[in-house]
Parts: C-alpha cells; structure tokens; sequence
C-alpha cells in the first residue's frame, strides 16, 4: 500500500501554499472576494496537486534517468497509483469549483484544468512549456474572479502571476543540467521588472514592502545562479520562486484593495520554505 508520506512528496504538497492566493488576489481585483473565494481556492490547490501527479506519471521513464528517488521510479507509489490519483484531483477541482462559483467558474476551470494536462502531456519540455504553464497560472487568477461584478479587472494581476510563472517555468527547465548564466540573468532581470511594475502607485505601504519582499526572496537565489549557474544553484532559484510567489500575490491582493489579505497571503513564505526542507517543491 501507498504511504501517505509518498503521496504527499507525488503531489508536492507544501508547494500547494502558493497556490491559493492567485484566487485571491484576482478576487480582490475583480471585487469578488467572500465566501466562494474558498471554495475556489480550494479547486485551484485540487487542480494544482492533479498536475503535480500528472507530471510525475508523465516523466517516470526520465525521472528513472535523472531522479530515480522520485516516487514512481523508486517503486513507493505504482504509476498507474500515480494516474489515478491525478484523475481524481482533476474531477474532485472541477467539482468543488462548480459547487463554489456555477458555469462561470466551470468556463474558467475547465480550461485551466486542460492546459494542466497539455503542460504534463505535451508541452512541457518544448517551446510552448514556459507559456503553457504561465497560461495556467494566468487562468487560475482568473477563475477567483468569476463571482465578482468585474472580472476583466482582474487581467493585470492575471499577466502579472503569469509572467513570474513563465519566468519560474524557463528556469526550471535546466535545474537538472545547469544552466548558461545569461538565463538566470535574464529571469532576475524580468523578476526585478514585475516587482518594480506591481509596486508602483497606490497608497500604503503593505504593496511596496511585499513587492520588494518577493523581488529579494527570489532575486538573491538567481544572482547566486547567474555566479554559479550549476543545476543545485538553478534548482535552489526554482524552488524560491516557487515559494516567494505568495509574497507576489500579497502585492496584489493589497493593489485590488486587501492589504490585510494580501499580508496573510505573504505569511505563508516562512511556512512554505520550512516545508520545502522536508518535501521538495520541484
């Protein structure tokens, strides 16, 4: 039988901490944010964890290559285990997002759930990977806007997570083989651009702090990267970004009119980055 703690490392299940507040942070710009933002978020985290199986079952025969102490190549959890438990996750998202938000979020999610499927079975390692994953996150920004009055609102925070998620995905690509230095140089230079943009204007300042909080918790990891551009290097970048993404969305959340929010969405880096010692996010 499966562990439990075997299905948790197959879903990267701390890495699920970044996912939520996408939902928020377009439910605060599109002035949808109450109850159903829970349940939305929580058909995000579903659909999330169902590409994070998917992947795996889609790489075992690479990962038996690269990284035989991933679940399925070590024999802790049976591929077809590793499917089904995909496919579950994916149906279990898409109902949880119909029960919380109707057709409308069903018209978001149901998309968002196929270009999760078409990263892990089809683009993911050629040139349409980067902007298929970032169409996932862009969608799932989205979908916490669907309940609201004005979801078109929420596009800027949308581009925004989308951009960061492109810039992750096309450093992701070389954690395993190291990377030329140019391209973790050119993601820290995009990384800088996003938290310049998503700081600007506004009153307060919960959405500049948080800005230059994510920009630090992932700029220092790339510039290490672009020093030393080998795969450990390129992998520890990987996994900030992953984890400082909820620092990105706090920002957000605070320009849609959340400060509050958007500071408990960054409280979930330090939780994140412990959870990450123990079950890798990547």
């Amino acid at each position: 039988m499966t562990a439990l703690r075997d299905l948790i490392e197959l879903i990267r299940a701390p890495a699920a901490l970044s996912v939520p507040g996408d939902v928020v942070a377009g439910a605060a710009a599109g002035g949808a944010l109450g109850r159903r933002t829970v349940g939305l978020a929580c058909s995000s985290v579903l659909l999330y964890w169902a590409g994070m199986a998917a992947n795996d079952w889609a790489d075992r025969h690479l990962d038996a290559v690269e990284r035989p102490e991933r679940p399925i190549p070590s024999g802790r959890v049976p591929a077809g285990a590793a499917l089904g438990t995909a496919v579950a996750l994916t149906a279990a998202g898409l109902a949880v997002a119909g029960s919380a938000g109707g057709r409308r979020a069903l018209a978001v999610g149901v998309p968002l759930a196929a270009a999760v499927w078409a990263y892990d079975m089809a683009a993911k390692g050629t040139p349409a990977g980067p902007v298929t994953m970032a169409l996932c996150r862009g969608l799932d920004v989205l979908l916490g806007a669907t309940c609201g009055s004005r979801p078109s609102a929420a596009m800027p925070a949308a581009l925004t997570v989308a951009a960061h998620t492109y810039l992750l995905t096309a450093l992701s690509r070389k954690e395993v083989s190291g990377a030329d230095p140019r391209l973790p140089a050119a993601t820290l230079a995009g990384t800088a651009a996003l938290a310049a943009v998503t700081a600007r204007g506004g009153a307060g300042p919960v959405r500049p702090a948080l800005a230059g909080w994510y920009a630090a918790q992932f700029g220092l990891p790339q510039a290490r990267a672009v020093a030393d551009p080998s795969a450990w290097r390129v992998r520890d970048a990987v996994g900030a970004g992953i984890v400082s993404l909820p620092a990105l969305q706090g920002a957000l959340a605070a320009r849609g009119g959340a400060p509050r929010l958007g500071l408990a969405l960054a409280a979930a880096v330090p939780l994140a980055r412990r959870l990450v010692r123990k079950v890798s996010a990547t």
